[in-house]
């Protein structure tokens, strides 16, 4: 980290989204990632950014994170809040479908080909925040009854950055959930870091 923390301007403005040039060299893990810093498109910088893009392909062999189902390169896995089974979701019925905390239910998210199972943990003014439960497990329990709630929107997932870079907010980023069982990569927007916990909303999964 200190090699490429001597290459960056060591301004700390804080425009890269970080507090401070150490804290953007601690997640530096792709050339792409030097476009952060704004001033490192400047013509005096250029043989620093050469020496961090061969900085950066070593730091990054090994560690790329990339979608089994699509071949894409995620910025990070999203895991498990501490102590919890998944990480936590919002979702809308597009059916309109009323659920309410406690509701195990049966769901397709919109673009996705795989049919969910999942436990809603609370509810307000129409999104519902869930637990992931499936979909390969019924609880242990064949016979456990779930709520059909159709095809749902995603709006947000809250969770623990498990492998890969902490992104900063108000940045795009690609994620892969751990218990995504296509192992897919999302697509969203940062709109809350607390150490490695982050929310992400605007979910997307046609990533390109």
């Amino acid at each position: 980290m200190e090699g490429i923390l001597e290459l960056l301007p060591g301004y700390n403005c804080g425009k890269c989204g970080y507090n401070q040039c150490r804290d953007l060299a601690e997640n530096m893990r792709k050339a792409e990632d030097i476009g952060l810093c704004p001033f490192m498109g400047k013509q005096q910088f250029s043989e620093n950014r050469k020496k961090l893009k061969e900085l950066l392909k070593d730091r990054s062999d090994g560690t790329n994170i990339i979608g089994v189902i699509d071949g894409l390169e995620a910025d990070f896995t999203l895991a498990p809040l501490t102590g919890e089974p998944s990480c936590r979701e919002d979702i809308h019925p597009i059916d309109g479908t009323e659920l309410k905390a406690g509701d195990l239910v049966r769901y397709r998210p919109l673009g996705c080909p795989i049919t969910h199972f999942a436990k809603v943990i609370k509810t307000s003014r129409g999104m519902n925040t869930i637990h992931m439960v499936g979909p390969l497990q019924r609880l242990g329990n064949e016979d456990v009854e779930f709520l059909d709630a159709g095809i749902c929107l995603i709006f947000a997932f809250d969770g623990k950055v498990e492998k890969g870079r902490i992104p900063r907010v108000g940045e795009t980023v690609k994620f892969i959930p751990t218990h995504c069982m296509m192992q897919k990569v999302h697509s969203g927007i940062i709109v809350g870091v607390e150490e490695r916990n982050v929310r992400i909303e605007a979910i997307d999964l046609k990533v390109w």
